[in-house]
């Protein structure tokens, strides 16, 4: 009996995907093909929810190292440096990964329509991205989306907004739900650790201290930092180091610019120090680590998504 994964991977199939990333009619939707397993490589999650058909992955995330492969999904609700490595794909099997954006502003139009309710859960704060199983009700929703391929435009860009927010209604009410919830409670605070990641991001490329980062998510220090920590994984000014240190590596991967000005880009005042963080992050220095990535079959490899 054809399960509902047989059926996606057919209709992916038909996709004829190339090694990496896909775009599809559906500007959020895109699909995600490996031929061979890949090494670990330093990325950062972006608010996303991606679903594996075949093969298998690891995430590093923080202190803990995630399995996940077929029939598993992925859920990053904040941008959070992670590394990730693609650990079963061959040709005739590749890994297959279909993969939805999605925000805040849906998330909290969904709860609020759903009526659902929006106090934070009673449970400790917990990071910004897990992994869990699919069902039967979140397969299928795959399925209908696929299923608009070659329709019109309209009727794609209505009905793929539909299943979107089913989707997220399914995310919201399955085991994990709490989690959504405690991204739009820090969404709707003027102080949390939501404001404190949005400012960073904004700021990462100035120096800047942990009493400002606080100040301007109302915030004291102490709390800021647990905070910060057991949603991100890591402290807030090891999450802008890794913001400034992905940024340059993108600059200096599309040639927009060398080393140097790479650095100088992203906040460093040392071309030294850049070249030391780098190294120790990325495990080459700038100029070899851009090479090697120059030589990899597919540019996207070095994503975690």
């Amino acid at each position: 009996m054809q399960t509902n994964l047989d059926q996606l991977l057919e209709m992916v199939d038909i996709f004829h995907l190339a090694e990496g990333r896909t775009e599809t009619d559906v500007p959020f939707f895109s699909l995600i093909r490996r031929n061979r397993p890949t090494a670990m490589m330093p990325g950062v999650l972006t608010p996303s929810f991606c679903l594996i058909l075949q093969g298998s992955k690891k995430l590093h995330l923080g202190q803990d190292m995630i399995y996940y492969g077929a029939g598993d999904y992925l859920v990053s609700l904040f941008d959070i440096p992670a590394s990730g490595q693609v650990v079963s794909a061959t040709r005739q099997s590749p890994y297959i990964g279909l993969r939805i954006e999605i925000t805040a502003d849906e998330i909290a139009s969904v709860m609020s329509e759903a009526g659902i309710n929006m106090k934070p859960p009673n449970r400790k704060i917990g990071r910004g991205a897990y992994v869990g199983q699919s069902d039967e009700n979140l397969q299928l929703l795959f399925i209908r989306l696929l299923e608009l391929r070659g329709k019109p435009e309209a009727e794609i860009r209505f009905l793929s907004l539909l299943l979107k927010r089913e989707m997220i209604f399914r995310l919201l009410t399955g085991d994990y739900g709490h989690l959504f919830v405690q991204r739009i409670f820090m969404e709707q605070q003027n102080e949390g650790i939501g404001r404190a990641i949005e400012w960073i991001k904004e700021n990462y490329n100035r120096t800047f201290t942990i009493d400002e980062v606080a100040k301007s998510s109302n915030m004291s220090v102490s709390g800021l930092h647990h905070k910060f920590k057991a949603v991100t994984t890591m402290a807030p000014l090891q999450y802008q180091k890794q913001l400034r240190l992905q940024e340059a590596r993108r600059l200096m991967l599309n040639g927009s610019a060398n080393a140097t000005a790479a650095a100088l880009e992203v906040g460093y005042e040392s071309p030294a120090q850049f070249s030391r963080e780098y190294r120790r992050h990325f495990g080459l220095p700038p100029l070899q680590d851009i090479k090697a990535l120059y030589r990899l079959p597919v540019p996207e490899a070095f994503e975690t998504s």
